[in-house]
């Protein structure tokens, strides 16, 4: 399996590398499907296959995906030996045989059983588009009896001096320094000045302590605590123990919690809705024919799949497995 697979590599990097050698049909339009892109003495791969391919991918990768002259090639030399594998195969006939062929039946089975989805699912979304001013009229009521989740909670903007507890002082030398450090600026000490030279946060002691704008629940409690509770720009907090260690907070700003206009999440609105909308109607499909009246089951078939255990022959194991092996025979003297 080891060698199959390297061969299997090896064919991949050596087709790659012959893309740009391989012969390449030209036509009358770049777009026309059946324009061969690639081709060997076994396979083509056409314009058709290469947009098949890249539906497969996620939207944003594929939006760009032809940006990359490399990734094209090397998406091309994949098709161009799978489908060279695949001409092989139909050639020796595997796919007529029993195994591979109930194997490939169900492969097959289960793609269009995805397709079969996605095509209810574009359906649903179709439906949706077409009548969303049908569906104004639920997101405003959402938006209403909902407000709290579409309120941008309180910020405020904060700069910090902070003695670590964790690995340079002790916590009562850390609350000590900070006691120190608020009374110089009590008494007219720049915060900036004191954070550049005092802080253990060197991340913003460079910046003065400064924090930006955040809001409470993205900090340690503590700190949140502190911080939210000082009310004018300015303010200074008492010394605050944190996971971190002892904080001297300075407030430079804050923001009330403000309930965003419906026009700001309409979008997110209708978008929920019709995500829900597909979702159940997905839903529905899947319901109608697991409760098909008519499915029929062979009991007897089915309970044959399950492999059955005499009792008392696996009492017998288990107590022979609990039976110490009779010693060996001693060797006879010679």
């Amino acid at each position: 399996m080891i060698t199959v697979r390297l061969l299997h590599r090896s064919l991949l990097v050596a087709l790659v590398a012959m893309c740009t050698s391989l012969a390449v049909v030209a036509a009358d339009s770049p777009t026309n499907p059946d324009t061969v892109l690639i081709s060997n003495s076994l396979a083509a791969v056409t314009r058709r296959d290469y947009d098949a391919e890249l539906s497969r991918l996620p939207a944003d990768i594929r939006d760009g995906f032809a940006n990359s002259p490399q990734r094209v090639q090397e998406l091309l030399g994949r098709l161009l030996l799978q489908k060279s594998l695949a001409a092989k195969a139909r050639a020796a006939k595997l796919d007529t045989t029993p195994e591979y062929a109930a194997r490939l039946a169900l492969e097959i089975d289960r793609w269009l059983a995805a397709i079969e989805l996605d095509a209810v699912d574009r359906a649903a979304a179709a439906e949706f588009d077409a009548n969303v001013s049908r569906y104004e009229t639920r997101a405003r009521e959402l938006y209403l009896v909902n407000k709290s989740t579409y309120t941008l909670p309180a910020q405020v903007e904060a700069a910090h001096i902070l003695f670590d507890t964790k690995d340079k002082y002790t916590a009562e030398d850390a609350r000590r320094k900070a006691e120190e450090t608020r009374a110089r600026l009590v008494a007219g000490a720049d915060f900036a000045t004191l954070a550049r030279e005092l802080s253990d946060d060197r991340g913003s002691a460079a910046k003065g302590g400064d924090l930006g704008w955040f809001i409470e629940k993205e900090m340690d409690p503590a700190f949140g605590a502190a911080a939210f509770a000082l009310q004018k720009p300015g303010d200074l907090s008492p010394p605050v123990r944190s996971a971190f260690g002892w904080h001297i907070i300075k407030l430079e700003g804050k923001k009330p919690a403000v309930v965003q206009p419906y026009a700001d999440v309409r979008e997110r609105i209708l978008a929920e809705l019709k995500q829900r909308f597909v979702g159940e109607r997905r839903d529905a499909a899947i319901a109608a024919i697991r409760s098909d009246p008519k499915v029929t089951a062979d009991a007897a078939a089915i309970d044959a799949l399950t492999p059955k255990i005499d009792p008392e022959a696996l009492r017998r194991a288990q107590e022979l497995a609990r039976t110490p092996s009779a010693a060996p025979a001693p060797a006879p003297a010679k």
